[in-house]
């Protein structure tokens, strides 16, 4: 009897904390981060609308990584609830990255740290944080990384305030790129260093990120083209082509954004120096080439067509070789150091195309 009586009220506890918490979906909050307009939500990409992309191309531009949500409440308590139609899985990242939030609350006009999670049990709603005062809060909301939500709900307090905030960033600075860019070996999901960027800055980055696939393919180039209303578009191409690759498609690629978007700025990044080609030779020549072919070719492309910039600058991720997470992708360190090695030579540029 004493067992029944206890399971009782945990049940009846349970049942309380639920009707204390009431939920709105997302989508009427403000999603941002997407370059165009998509038919589903939490879609980087429309894959009806937009053609080409091999299976799992397909797959990643369906995955929410960059894409945050931006709101106002004043619950002392915010709640997720998350349905997938699709979940990475990956021995070099935590679940809280790849599946989970990732949420920042503006303090004295900065971007603060709040809470960071993913669900126990996929498909239930959990608590993202709790026991904060009942002041308004902007809240910033990154979602997965590497995850195609199919549903979002965010819950509060039954009797407070949640409403859509204008998004928080100015300008729009579209970047493609490859896993890098794209947030693997992050630990949480607002760690990539074009979403550090963007928090430190102010400037609006929207991630067309595409693990692995980078690679200057003509059918993300007629995507790029028709993002009439970027103010400058980032590259990070030359992760994943080889040196053959590179030396064959910078200039089509190129050429062809440079069809629909004649004076766009278009500021290529050399990729960073892995540290598995430390002791391995064949890795390290292989990196080398490409490295060389990179610089080869924007030498090329920057005398061929007007406001093309090369960022060539050394060990973005440091040159201590601390920084690895896997031997090809960065820890929370690297990351970190990339955005702020980064973040300079970016704002220079910018500056000349009056983006501050």
């Amino acid at each position: 009897m004493k067992r029944l009586l206890l399971f009782f009220a945990a049940v009846s506890a349970a049942l309380s904390v639920s009707a204390q918490v009431r939920f709105v979906d997302a989508t009427e909050l403000n999603l941002i981060g997407h370059a165009l307009p998509t038919s589903h939500p939490y879609h980087r990409i429309d894959t009806a609308v937009y053609k080409g992309f091999t299976k799992g191309e397909n797959q990643q531009v369906r995955c929410s990584a960059g894409l945050a949500l931006t709101f106002k409440t004043n619950s002392t308590r915010i709640d997720v609830w998350p349905t997938y139609n699709y979940e990475s899985r990956a021995d070099n990242a935590p679940g809280i990255s790849y599946a989970g939030f990732d949420l920042y609350i503006r303090r004295n006009g900065e971007w603060v740290y709040a809470s960071s999670l993913a669900p126990k049990k996929r498909g239930a709603a959990f608590t993202l944080i709790k026991d904060m005062d009942s002041s308004e809060k902007e809240c910033l909301l990154y979602l997965p990384v590497y995850s195609e939500l199919a549903t979002l709900k965010i819950g509060v307090e039954e009797k407070a305030q949640i409403e859509a905030m204008e998004n928080p960033f100015r300008h729009k600075i579209v970047i493609f790129g490859s896993s890098f860019t794209h947030g693997v070996s992050t630990a949480r999901a607002g760690m990539s260093y074009p979403m550090q960027i963007e928090r430190k800055t102010g400037l609006y980055f929207c991630s067309i990120a595409c693990s692995g696939n980078c690679k200057m393919q003509p059918y993300f180039a007629n995507y790029l083209r028709d993002v009439q209303d970027a103010d400058a578009m980032v590259f990070d191409a030359f992760s994943n082509p080889d040196a053959k690759m590179i030396r064959e498609r910078v200039i089509p690629f190129i050429a062809s954004i440079r069809e629909k978007l004649p004076t766009t700025p278009l500021i290529f990044v050399q990729t960073i120096y892995r540290e598995s080609s430390n002791f391995n030779l064949q890795k390290r020549k292989f990196e080398e080439e490409k490295r060389a072919a990179a610089r080869e070719m924007m030498k090329q492309a920057m005398k061929q067509f007007d406001n093309v910039y090369f960022i060539d600058k050394k060990d973005l991720t440091g040159d201590d070789h601390v920084t690895s997470a896997d031997g090809t992708h960065p820890s929370d360190l690297g990351y970190w150091r990339w955005a702020e090695n980064l973040r300079p030579e970016l704002l220079k540029i910018f500056k000349k195309h009056g983006i501050r």
